[in-house]
């Protein structure tokens, strides 16, 4: 008896250790790649690897579109900073032709690490796009990096570690919101001791997230984290006390454009969530049928995913909605862009996608182990928001061109 019991045990163990050692390893060769595709040359041009670079060409091309047409304006905000003097966001306003009173807007940077990918796309659309628009067309705003710190410094925050889609709003009542599930996981997602993916901690950071998740539910768990919160401001997702001061600005600024149309559609280009090489349409949920209408229709014949899915999590403070409120008159149609890298819409995708950031912030608020640990994390991090892969880079501007074409081609149309 007692030997039978050894050997149950013994094989208990061993499949115990297998079980651990199988999700050790499958965790951590995770890496979804790209069916392969062809890398369109003239594609990849637009994609360059700093602030600064991408600034000057937007002004570039904001100046060869007002040498090739009229009325176009081009102008710029400096943003307040106390470690750097030359941050702006930068404008470029091109009139409508024929119905006067229809706007687009396309905003990038709002998370500033992700500004790289919606520059190129917008420095696309000015190079190609907007000087082929034969015929009616309606004004376009393009809004070039809303966060230009974190654009330059490769963040997703601002300075003060804010995160401006969790802090736009007219109303301050937006700060006093309370999440009590980031309170309950605030140990777990900031840790207090220098960064390193190579501690005993972050090689099973996942047993301890998939337990978590066991408990509560994975989409409990990503709405907890994702949400927003404004509690904590070391935390990660934290939306701040007040608006921060380009929020400010544009509060200002902006409706000296909007004032004057009666639809905006606004586009925000995002990385990160989603399907690997995929552009995702994740529209902010909508609850008004004719409106959710008027979306169909202007995006017709492409995939939208309304965000009313189990699986799917709420913010608040979000830049779109921020957006909409400054003409409350006005039909907004709104469709935030997101440039999938990750797969982070799976378990795996998710898990490594909150590490990194968990990471990234860590290093930040406490420093680093060392000085490899420093730029594997941010490597890292950085590849999460702005892959180098040139067949990434190539599919988000095809993807671009015709998900852009179709949806302005429908929005002049639009009665």
């Amino acid at each position: 008896m007692k030997k039978s019991i050894k050997i149950f045990l013994y094989s208990l163990s061993l499949v115990i250790i297998f079980i651990i050692a199988a999700s050790y390893i499958s965790y951590w060769s995770y890496s979804p790649e790209l069916e392969s595709t062809a890398v369109n040359d003239q594609n990849t041009s637009y994609f360059f690897e700093n602030y600064e670079e991408c600034r000057s060409e937007f002004i570039n091309l904001s100046n060869q579109l007002k040498s090739q047409m009229e009325g176009v304006s081009i102008d710029s905000i400096r943003v307040e900073s106390s470690i750097d003097t030359n941050l702006s966001i930068d404008f470029c306003f091109i009139p409508s032709v024929g119905d006067s009173s229809k706007l687009v807007v396309i905003s990038s940077g709002v998370h500033g690490i992700e500004g790289y990918t919606g520059s190129a796309v917008q420095r696309m659309m000015m190079n190609e796009m907007i000087p082929e628009i034969q015929g009616n067309r309606p004004a376009i705003l393009l809004i070039h990096g809303v966060n230009p710190y974190g654009f330059k410094y490769k963040r997703r925050v601002t300075e003060n570690n804010v995160d401006l889609n969790r802090n736009s709003s007219l109303s301050n009542e937006l700060y006093n919101i309370g999440n009590s599930g980031y309170a309950d996981l605030y140990d777990f997602v900031n840790p207090a001791n220098p960064a390193s993916e190579d501690d005993f901690y972050n090689k099973f950071f996942y047993m301890v997230a998939i337990a978590k998740i066991a408990k509560s539910s994975m989409p409990v768990l990503r709405q907890a984290v994702l949400q927003g919160q404004y509690e904590f401001p070391e935390g990660l997702y934290f939306g701040g006390d007040r608006q921060e001061p380009q929020i400010s600005a544009l509060e200002d600024y902006l409706p000296m454009y909007f004032d004057k149309f009666k639809t905006i559609l606004h586009i925000d280009l995002h990385t990160g969530y989603g399907e690997i090489g995929k552009l995702h349409l994740f529209a902010n949920p909508v609850e008004n049928d004719e409106l959710k209408n008027y979306t169909t229709r202007v995006f017709e014949g492409l995939d939208i995913d309304w965000g009313d899915s189990d699986d799917f999590y709420t913010v608040s403070g979000d830049f779109c909605s921020f957006i909409g409120d400054l003409n409350p008159d006005a039909t907004f149609i709104s469709m935030p862009f997101e440039y999938g890298t990750l797969n982070s819409q799976k378990t795996f995708g998710s898990l490594h996608s909150i590490q990194k950031t968990i990471l990234e912030n860590q290093g930040i608020q406490h420093g680093y182990q060392n000085a490899k640990q420093e730029d594997k994390i941010k490597s890292s991090f950085i590849e999460m928001y702005y892959p180098s892969d040139p067949e990434w880079r190539s599919l988000v501007i095809e993807q671009s061109r015709e998900v852009l074409n179709i949806a302005i081609q429908n929005y002049t149309e639009f009665k």
